[in-house]
């Protein structure tokens, strides 16, 4: 086989345990953007191509002002038990409207939906520690109609990935793989590197 296809076979199965397990190791990993921010973000999906990582966000958030305009990313997971690391990197970009979007919005629950609810964007200075949702929203789940205000704040924060770097540690001093593509329409190539 391959190392290509090797590897990119290695990290789908672990992506794709990622979106379906919540306890995976690599359920939430760092996305990292131009500016060097950091932030730790739930992996919606994954096409199988390994192409795009699909995130949500909410809309009025500083990254997704910055994603929405082509800006570099890195998303960052790690999973201890098997000692693998993955770094995938490209450029992301911001959906707030379209087939992706409602379809990503539709199969969000509601109390997953009630994020998008808050009152305040992400960041702006508040008076009192908290969330700053709706006060009849603060201890309960929102109906779907409630959670439908919702909408207008939610955004799919895509990552097209151009560059999969795969890291296994080991006592030996570990195996690592760098695969890289031009574009998402061209075919993935690299090999074996030095750890």
């Amino acid at each position: 086989m391959l190392v290509t296809e090797e590897i990119l076979g290695d990290v789908k199965r672990r992506l794709q345990a990622a979106i379906a397990t919540r306890r995976h190791a690599m359920h939430a990993p760092v996305v990292v953007d131009e500016t060097g921010d950091a932030r730790i973000m739930v992996l919606r999906g994954v096409d199988d191509g390994l192409a795009t990582l699909r995130f949500h966000t909410d809309a009025r958030s500083p990254k997704a002002a910055l994603f929405a305009r082509g800006a570099a990313a890195t998303v960052l997971a790690y999973d201890p038990d098997e000692r693998v690391q993955l770094r995938m990197k490209g450029v992301a970009r911001i959906e707030r409207a379209g087939p992706m979007a409602d379809a990503a919005w539709a199969a969000t629950s509601t109390m997953g939906r009630r994020c998008y609810l808050a009152e305040h964007a992400p960041g702006v200075p508040v008076a009192a520690p908290g969330a700053t949702l709706p006060q009849a929203l603060g201890q309960r789940r929102p109906t779907l109609e409630e959670s439908e205000a919702g909408r207008t704040n939610f955004a799919v924060l895509l990552v097209s990935v151009l560059e999969i770097d795969w890291l296994q540690l080991d006592s030996r001093g570990g195996t690592r793989a760098v695969l890289r593509r031009a574009g998402l329409d061209t075919p993935w190539q690299g090999g074996w590197v030095s750890p």
